[in-house]
């Protein structure tokens, strides 16, 4: 006990502030104890008219819990004298940079998917054209990496369109389109109909 009233001095910690965090401390371990038995209780009641699941009956306690201890942590930092003002600050622009990262992240993620993609599918190839709707983006395909595809404007500019947008947009393919397996078979079929036709004496 000696050493901790020394410590206290030593830190320019008052009595009273010490005492005030112990009380809040406890206040938080009782008023939660109580506040999750009434919920339970509540739970119990509301289950006999509503149907509510396992799953969102174990969210409800957590999450209350959680509020209250944080309520009780900000209430300890303001006792002992940390602004607010700047722990949320400080909160808010980590939380920015977090969520501008994660979007960079993503974007990149989406485009290194989405050109491995083109890759397996081919919906064009190098050389045709392309235009996308219905920004009415039109141009020849010249080249494509991980990130972009560069398509050639008539008037000689290059746009980098990120490969994700592809599956974002309509596009339309032309120049040297290939003929699907289909079409393949279809226009065989008539190949073979015109010449049993021909054969045909009339």
């Amino acid at each position: 006990m000696a050493s901790a009233l020394n410590w206290l001095k030593q830190s320019n910690v008052s009595f009273g502030t010490f005492f005030a965090t112990v009380f809040v401390l406890i206040a938080a371990a009782l008023v939660i104890t109580l506040l999750n038995r009434y919920i339970w209780r509540m739970l119990q009641r509301v289950e006999r008219r509503v149907t509510i699941s396992y799953e969102a009956s174990l969210t409800i306690t957590p999450s209350a819990t959680a509020a209250l201890w944080v309520i009780a942590v900000m209430l300890i930092l303001d006792l002992w004298g940390v602004s607010m003002s700047g722990l949320w600050t400080l909160l808010v622009s980590a939380a920015a940079v977090i969520g501008v990262g994660f979007l960079a992240v993503w974007a990149m993620i989406s485009n290194i998917t989405a050109s491995f993609f083109l890759t397996i599918w081919r919906p064009f190839h190098l050389g045709q054209t392309v235009e996308l709707l219905p920004e009415n983006l039109k141009g020849r395909v010249i080249d494509r990496n991980m990130m972009f595809t560069a398509i050639r404007e008539d008037g000689g500019s290059i746009l980098q369109v990120p490969n994700n947008l592809f599956f974002q947009k309509i596009f339309r393919v032309s120049g040297n389109a290939e003929l699907s397996h289909f079409e393949y078979l279809e226009s065989n079929e008539r190949a073979k109909a015109a010449e049993t036709t021909a054969k045909t004496p009339s």
